[in-house]
């Protein structure tokens, strides 16, 4: 299954790259398992996802052609 994966904001400052074409095996079912695969650790508290550009929980389902995107929390006063 291939994955375009995006990071925004100060994921993307952090990371050093823009995102990732990623094609992962099984075992990946969900956007945590995304970023698990391909970072090696849990996901940040907090993080924030979004499947083809719709807000998404870390358990939502990805399927093959997927754009996944990670960004911190938003905060605004």
């Amino acid at each position: 299954m291939t994955i375009t994966v995006q990071y925004f904001a100060r994921l993307r400052e952090d990371l050093g790259r823009e995102g990732d074409q990623v094609t992962v095996t099984e075992g990946v079912g969900t956007v945590a398992d995304v970023w698990m695969y391909l970072h090696r650790e849990a996901p940040p508290p907090r993080l924030m996802a979004a499947v083809n550009q719709s807000h998404a929980r870390l358990d939502t389902p990805v399927a093959d052609g997927d754009e996944v995107a990670f960004f911190p929390p938003v905060t605004g006063g």
